[in-house]
C-alpha cells in the first residue's frame, strides 16, 4: 500500500511539473531552474527527513527554522569573528560547532518533552521564540560575512558541484544500487516463501527508477557552469554538493529506520506508545535522541543556506517549520504515528519547493504563495485521514 501511495505522490508531482511548465512557457523545466530547484529542495528535505522520525513518534517540532537560524549564526560567528574566514580548517571547525549547537538545542527540547512530560508542541513553540531571539543575540542582529571560499562550495554555487564525469559515475552507481536492491528483495522474499510481485513489475520499477536517475544527471550536466572558464561556460555543472549531502542523510536515516534497533523502537513507539512502554522499550531516551537528531539536521541545513548566501543572518529559516512539516505529511508521514518514509518526505519536499519555485516564476506574491502551500498542507492531512480510516476497516 505504501508503494501505491508513493507512486501516486510521484504522479501528482509529474502533473504539477507539467502544469508549471505550461504556465511559465517552459522556463520551469530549463536546466538552470531545475538545478536551482534541486539546491532549494535540499534545505527543506534534509530537515523533513528528521521530521519524519519526530512525527512517526507522535511528536512535533515547531522550532526547526529557529534552530537553523541560531546554528547558522554560530557557524558564521566562528568563521568571521572568532577564527577568521580564511584560516585553514576554520570552516570545518565552524561546522562542528554548528552541529554541536544544534544537538544541544535538540537535547534541551528532548529533555523537557521526554523527562519532564511537557508536550512537544509547547516546548518547541517556546523554542521557536527562544532560538530566534538567541540567533539575534549572537551578533546583535548584524549580518556576518564573508565566509570561507571553501565553505561556499557546500551551498552549490560557483564551484559547488562535482562536474559531468563524477555525476555520471554517481548516477551509474545509483542505478546499480537500485537493481541490487530489487534482486536482494526478491531473494529475501523467496527465501521465506513470501508473496512476490511479478518479475516484470519489479523490472519495470527498476527501469523507471534508473531512467529518473539518468534524466536527473542529464539535466544537471546540461546547465553550463558559469565558473568553468573566463569566457563562456563550456562544461556542465553536474550534481550540486547539497544534493550529495541530502543523499547521504537520506541513505543513513533509511538504514537507521529499517536496519537498526533504534529505528524499530521509533516505529514501535509511534504505533502504540503504551505497548512500547509496557514492553520495556527506553521510550524517554528514544524521544531525547529524536530531538537531538532533529537539531543536528537543522544545523546541516543551516550549513547549506549560509554557504549559499555567503553570510550568516538571524532571519534565515523563517517559515521553514511550515515547509518541513508539510513535506513530511505530504510524503505520507501520518500524524497518527507509526507510518512514514524518508523517500516520501524527500518527494514531498520537492513537491512543496516546486510549487513555490513555479509560483515565483509566475510572479505570484509571497502572501498568495503561503496561502497555496497552506491549502496543499490541508489537502495532504485530509488525504491522510481518509487513508487511516480505510486502513482501520
Amino acid at each position: 500500500m505504501q508503494v501505491t501511495r508513493f507512486t501516486a505522490l510521484v504522479m501528482a508531482l509529474s502533473v504539477i511539473w507539467i502544469a508549471l511548465a505550461i504556465a511559465t512557457d517552459g522556463i520551469f523545466l530549463t536546466p538552470r531552474n531545475l538545478y536551482n530547484l534541486s539546491i532549494q529542495t535540499c534545505v527543506t528535505a534534509i530537515m523533513a527527513c528528521g521530521m519524519v522520525y519526530i512525527i512517526v513518534a507522535r511528536q512535533i517540532d515547531l522550532s526547526v527554522g529557529s534552530q537553523m537560524a541560531f546554528t547558522g549564526m554560530l557557524i558564521a560567528f566562528v568563521q568571521v569573528e572568532w577564527l577568521g574566514a580564511e584560516t585553514p580548517f576554520a570552516w570545518l571547525l565552524s561546522i562542528g560547532v554548528g552541529v554541536l549547537g544544534g544537538m544541544a538545542l535538540g537535547a534541551f527540547q528532548g529533555y523537557w518533552t521526554a523527562f519532564r512530560g511537557v508536550p512537544a508542541f509547547v516546548v518547541t513553540l517556546a523554542g521557536y521564540l527562544m532560538f530566534r531571539g538567541a540567533a539575534f543575540l549572537v551578533a546583535d542582529g548584524q549580518t556576518l560575512a564573508p565566509l570561507s571560499m571553501t565553505y561556499q562550495r557546500l551551498g552549490g554555487g560557483v564551484h559547488g558541484s562535482i562536474g559531468p564525469w563524477w555525476s555520471w559515475l554517481l548516477g551509474l552507481v545509483a542505478c546499480a544500487w537500485v537493481v541490487a536492491q530489487v534482486v536482494y528483495a526478491r531473494r529475501s522474499r523467496s527465501r521465506y516463501n513470501a508473496s512476490m510481485a511479478p518479475l516484470w513489475a519489479d523490472a519495470l520499477k527498476a527501469f523507471i527508477s534508473c531512467a529518473a536517475v539518468i534524466a536527473f544527471v542529464l539535466v544537471m550536466n546540461a546547465y553550463p557552469d558559469p565558473g568553468s572558464g573566463d569566457g563562456e561556460a563550456t562544461t556542465g555543472k553536474g550534481i550540486g554538493v547539497p544534493v550529495l549531502i541530502l543523499v547521504g542523510v537520506a541513505v543513513v536515516l533509511t538504514l537507521v529506520s529499517t536496519r537498526t534497533r533504534f529505528g524499530r523502537y521509533v516505529f514501535a513507539y509511534g504505533g502504540n506508545p503504551e505497548a512500547a512502554l509496557l514492553s520495556g522499550l527506553p521510550t524517554k531516551r528514544v524521544l531525547l535522541y529524536l530531538f537531538i537528531l532533529m537539531g543536528a539536521l537543522a544545523a546541516i541545513s543551516a550549513v547549506i543556506t549560509t554557504s549559499r548566501l555567503n553570510s550568516g543572518t538571524h532571519s534565515i529559516g523563517q517559515m521553514a517549520e511550515l515547509y518541513v512539516i508539510a513535506a513530511a505529511v505530504i510524503g505520507g508521514t501520518s500524524f497518527a504515528g507509526g507510518v512514514g518514509t524518508i523517500p516520501g518526505a524527500i518527494v514531498g519536499a520537492l513537491l512543496i519547493q516546486s510549487l513555490d519555485n513555479g509560483m515565483v516564476l509566475m510572479d505570484v506574491s509571497s502572501a498568495k504563495r503561503q496561502i497555496a502551500i497552506g491549502l496543499v498542507l490541508i489537502g495532504a492531512v485530509w488525504v491522510d485521514g481518509i487513508y487511516q480510516r480505510r486502513q482501520a476497516r
